[in-house]
């Protein structure tokens, strides 16, 4: 699988994720990782992120690590994020690096799918200041099915 044209291809495919700047790092085998910029358009009150712009990053990279495990099946299937949870546990500061992995093997999942023709898991995502400092813990539900 060619993941650096697939994660070419997802860096410009989400018009509100270019709108904020969110900047696809990496996409690979259940994987995905994007940077939210240091913006003074996406700072709160505080002079920290946006607790929407971290959600978002954190969003992005769930899509990310979601597309990197079906990037062979995506013309097949219709995925939609159907809830997510997100704790915020430091101030965030300065750019943010948000990592996103599949909270089960893809093999599991692609079997499920194959079998009831949908399948539904967890994608975990852990968001870090440019220190390394843990800022946010994020989960993403998904929903995908065969068209």
């Amino acid at each position: 699988m060619d993941y650096e044209a697939v994660r070419a291809g997802m860096q410009q495919a989400i018009p509100y994720n270019n709108h904020i700047g969110i900047e696809v790092l990496e996409v690979g085998d259940g994987r995905g990782i994007v940077r939210l910029p240091e913006s003074g358009s996406l700072v709160n009150h505080v002079g920290s992120q946006h607790a929407g712009a971290l959600f978002s990053a954190g969003e992005a990279a769930s899509g990310a690590a979601f597309v990197g495990a079906f990037a062979e099946r995506m013309g097949d299937i219709t995925p939609l994020a159907r809830s997510a949870r997100i704790e915020y546990t430091k101030l965030a500061k300065g750019p943010i690096t948000a990592t996103g992995a599949l909270s089960e093997d893809k093999s599991a999942l692609l079997a499920r799918l194959d079998a009831d023709g949908k399948v539904e898991f967890q994608v975990d995502v852990d968001l870090a200041n440019s220190e390394g400092a843990g800022v946010a813990r994020m989960s993403v539900d998904w929903h995908v099915r065969r068209n």
